[in-house]
């Protein structure tokens, strides 16, 4: 691009700055170190967004957050029908079309319904509707542990009375009916769209494992069809019929959370081991029948729910047997190995040999892993490691992410276990108040403009051959609109342009910041 170019670029980069909507309120800022922000939500305040209105044709929008400070900041422009194209041009294809979309959201634990309902009122509403209504991240999906897991203050089933295979003591707990239920009711009043709820079980009760234990290496005993097993997918539509009670719905269930976990010795909190042998045979003997004879035929059944590293491998050993393979919808991944389990390893070829089954981001979380400080308050980095997962993810497949706990403490609990991690909401209880992390902008780039339905179309490099530090994926809304979503990790700001069928945007991709555009095309 020559002198005059640069210039013609900069003016309309200039031109598009154009001023943020007047009716979402802006960040209240909290330092913790250089470039380390929060925004601070109380009783009183709390940051909002504006429902997302399509721009007029031949103009677009743009959101931008920054590691120098935005938060989703709003801003409009126009299409240039011509213009000296930079050396980057992401061109969206929509002849290229790839999965449908089926959402982005995070848990509801036992310690995540604490921390939110140790909050004043009124900021339990602001965090809220932070993540569930249209002046927040519009959020679709929730998950639910069935019982107890690691995020709870300690180790309970439904039904710890020994031997009870009629389930007759299977009650909901105080955990379920006064903090996680009243939860759920709130953000399905607060969300315009329908909230879809998964649930997931860490251990059966005791009397039916092999360990006779809530931790460590144990299984169910004795083996598919028998009464142990029979017991154990009885107590999933138990579960389901005593949360229907509640007015509650599930779209989903899962089969197991991390069943390779209650393989492993000595395992510190719930599980409860399979094998992909096991998970097929429990499938297709027990659990498969009993949903399918169930009030809750409909349920989508989802397996593994643990590291992609398991892959193709669980898929093929459970999907290839037509017994199970009837009555599974999708694939369950954790994100918690993936730096040894490249995604073009493990999810491309399970996509490729079961495409007719989604790929669905179960669990993910920062400061799990014992070299990583459990809670980094206003950590930009940990915000990148979230939208760098998500956008690899949605570019090989894989039709939506769930984050980990919806809200922790300042410590990154309660775990009974003190296994602390981080979270896209801290609460400090003792000021009533929470804190929206980097984490939490950049999982709304995503949920607040992809909504259930979207489908991902093809977003073309004009130049391959330099690498470019972008990282980006682009959506065809249901509504007909499009929407591109840009990340850059890297401390360079990158000039890069965006064409469709509409024409051209001029755009610069800040250091260290993450984009959103919308349009529509006719």
């Amino acid at each position: 691009m020559g002198v005059a170019g640069a210039l013609v670029w900069r003016l309309l980069l200039l031109l598009q700055a154009v001023h943020r909507a007047a009716g979402a309120r802006p960040c209240s800022p909290k330092y913790f170190g250089r470039d380390a922000m929060v925004c601070v939500c109380n009783a009183t305040y709390c940051d909002t967004l504006d429902p997302v209105v399509l721009p007029a044709l031949g103009t677009y929008v743009k959101y931008e957050s920054s590691k120098a400070g935005k938060r989703l900041e709003r801003s409009e422009g126009s299409f240039q029908r011509s213009l000296h194209a930079p050396d980057l041009v992401l061109t969206v294809d929509t002849t290229q079309r790839y999965q449908k979309v089926k959402g982005f959201g995070g848990s509801v634990t036992d310690a995540a319904a604490m921390n939110i309902l140790s909050l004043p009122e009124t900021a339990q509403d602001h965090l809220l509707r932070s993540y569930f209504s249209e002046e927040g991240l519009e959020y679709n999906l929730v998950r639910l542990p069935m019982a107890s897991c690691d995020f709870s203050l300690h180790a309970y089933t439904y039904d710890d009375v020994p031997f009870d295979y009629e389930l007759t003591h299977f009650s909901l707990r105080d955990e379920d009916t006064k903090l996680k239920i009243p939860l759920l009711h709130r953000a399905l009043a607060m969300s315009k769209q329908p909230l879809s709820l998964y649930a997931s079980p860490w251990t059966s009760p005791t009397w039916m494992k092999t360990s006779e234990s809530f931790v460590g290496k144990g299984t169910l005993k004795g083996q598919a069809g028998d009464k142990y097993h029979k017991t154990w997918a009885n107590y999933f539509v138990r579960f389901l019929d005593e949360y229907a009670k509640y007015n509650l719905t599930f779209w989903a269930v899962t089969a197991e959370n991390e069943p390779s976990a209650g393989l492993i010795n000595n395992y510190p909190f719930q599980c409860l081991g399979f094998t992909a042998e096991q998970q097929r045979d429990f499938i297709a003997q027990d659990l498969g029948p009993a949903l399918a004879n169930s009030s809750h035929r409909h349920i989508q059944l989802i397996i593994l729910d643990d590291n992609r590293l398991h892959l193709p491998h669980w898929a093929k050993v459970v999907l290839e047997d037509e017994k199970a393979a009837r009555y599974i919808h999708g694939i369950g991944i954790h994100w918690y190995l993936d730096f040894i389990g490249p995604i073009q390893d493990t999810v491309v070829p399970t996509h490729e040999l079961f495409p007719d089954y989604f790929i669905l981001a179960t669990e993910a979380c920062i400061g799990a892993h014992f070299w990583e400080r459990d809670v980094i308050l206003g950590c930009w980095d940990r915000g990148n490691q979230y939208s760098h997962s998500i956008l690899t993810n949605l570019n090989h497949f894989v039709a939506g992410w769930t984050d980990w706990n919806l809200a922790l403490d300042l410590e990154g609990g309660p775990n009974w276990v003190k296994n602390y991690v981080d979270s896209p909401v801290i609460v400090d209880t003792s000021e009533g108040i929470f804190y929206k992390q980097p984490m939490f902008y950049h999982m709304g780039h995503f949920s607040k403009f992809i909504p259930e339905g979207s489908q991902r179309v093809g977003l073309v490099a004009s130049k391959e051959s330099k690498k470019v530090d972008l990282e980006y994926t682009a959506f065809l809304r249901p509504d007909g609109a499009v929407v591109v979503v840009v990340l850059n990790r890297s401390p360079q700001n990158i000039t890069f342009g965006l064409a469709d069928t509409v024409g051209l945007i001029a755009a610069v991709a800040p250091a260290s910041s993450i984009q959103t555009y919308l349009w529509q095309r006719q």
